[in-house]
This record gives structure tokens, sequence and C-alpha cells, in this order.
């Protein structure tokens, strides 16, 4: 499958590290190291399958949970006493905290930036609304992969009793999930993974969702945290221009069909 995926919506390993302290609500001054470090090489992994373009970075931050995770290990010196040791994770903490105080704030920026382009948009530069980034609403990327995750975790999903059939391309998969968007106003991510399918199909599957959203042909919303995941086909103006994020409902109706 010669197919890289190259998204600049893809957020980095400190990004993943606060998405897994969410998720299990951890207390970022009391981080479980042994949890995070397994599930921080889950995802890893997930992106090697996936053949991702992101995973330099995430090696490095990959070395380093295991180093501290090997450090917690090891029993302390004789001569160091409880108030003398370092505890390993505090370095880490330490840029975890700082990297989530620049992120909420550039999320704040950016917040205020929509704002002034909604409320000025006659009037506003052009060079403004001249690259605008991939957005999911109410989600990012990893909360996708969780999603993709759980599914590739299905039984028989690992090709065990796998019947030999022809799997679809990305192309072709790109053109059923268009089709399926045709008929339905939206979809649950699930349901693009019907039954038990083949595992190479379901990464393709993924795969082909992916291309759609950096083409910007739909929407993808979770109305909760690691809630629902539903995909809907982008809306289109008149011109047939593709519809600007900043635009987008941010509280769909999670009973819309």
């Amino acid at each position: 499958m010669p197919y890289k995926v190259k998204l600049n919506i893809f957020e980095g390993p400190m990004d993943l590290l606060l998405h897994l302290i969410r998720k299990h609500e951890i207390d970022i001054y009391d981080i479980p190291i042994a949890l995070i470090t397994k599930e921080y090489l889950d995802y890893l992994d997930l992106m090697k399958t996936l053949d991702l373009d992101v995973v330099g970075d995430f090696l490095v931050m990959a070395a380093t949970l295991t180093q501290i995770k090997s450090k917690m290990l090891l029993p302390p010196e004789e001569s160091e006493t409880e108030e003398e040791g370092v505890d390993p994770r505090t370095e880490l903490v330490e840029r975890l905290l700082e990297y989530k105080k620049f992120k909420e704030a550039a999320q704040e920026l950016k917040s205020q930036e929509s704002l002034w382009i909604d409320t000025y948009a006659a009037g506003a530069p052009t060079d403004i609304k001249a690259e605008q980034e991939v957005v999911l609403i109410n989600l990012n990327l990893l909360d996708l992969m969780e999603a993709f995750r759980k599914v590739l975790s299905r039984p028989n999903a690992d090709g065990v009793h796998e019947v030999t059939v022809e799997t679809m391309s990305i192309k072709e998969k790109i053109s059923w999930i268009m089709d399926r968007l045709t008929q339905k106003q939206s979809v649950r991510f699930e349901e693009l993974f019907p039954g038990l399918p083949p595992r190479q199909e379901i990464i393709v599957t993924f795969l082909a969702l992916l291309e759609i959203i950096r083409l910007r042909l739909v929407r993808i919303e979770q109305t909760e945290r690691f809630g629902p995941i539903r995909i809907r086909k982008a809306v289109q103006r008149e011109d047939s221009a593709p519809e600007p994020h900043h635009t987008l409902p941010e509280h769909p109706n999670p009973e819309e069909p």
C-alpha cells in the first residue's frame, strides 16, 4: 500500500501525552509512567501501521518515557534519602505544564482570530483566509486515532480466519464513503467498518477518511470528549467553494441521523 499520510492537523508527542492524561483523568503531577508509556507505545504502533509521516519526534518521546520508567523501577541509592531523591518525572511534568499553558494561549488567540474574521470579513486582508487549517469539530486527530484503535482491536481484525478477497483501493474507499454520505446526512465512525472486515481493509478505510478530511470534503464531529464520532459531508456554498471551518456549527445535534 504505497500511500503516505501527511496532515498538518496531526499534533506532536506532547499533545499525545496530554490526550492520554485527559483520557485516564490522571493528575498531571502524579503520572503513572508505566501506564502512559504502554499507551503511548500503542499509539506509536498505530502510526507505524498507517505509515504516518510524524514518527520521528514521537520516537524521541518514547525513548524519554522508557528512560523515566527504567529510573523509577531502579531502587534508590543507599546514601540517598527520600527528601534528596529527585522524581524522574519532574522534568517531564514541567515540560507538559509549560506546553499546556502555551497551547491554551494559542487556542484562545485562534478563537479571537476566528471571531475577528467573522466580524470583519468584508474588510479582512485576503492573506488571513489564504491558509485555513483542517479543523475537526470538537475533537482532534488523536480522538480519531482512538476510535480507529477500537475498531482495529475487534475480533478477526488481526486477520485470523480471514478469507482472501479483493481489497478496495484508497481511491475506491473514498468514493464508497462519499456515496454513504450522499445517502445519509451523517454516519457514525463505526459505520464505516461494517461487520468484521480484515485488518487491511480497516486500515485502507481509515486512510481514505484521512484523505477526505485533508481535502475538506467532510466534517468530523464529537459532541462530548471520548463520545461518539460522526462524519458529515461538508456543506458547499453556491459558488462551490469549500465551507470555511470557522462558520461550522460547534454544537451539532447528536440525535440527527
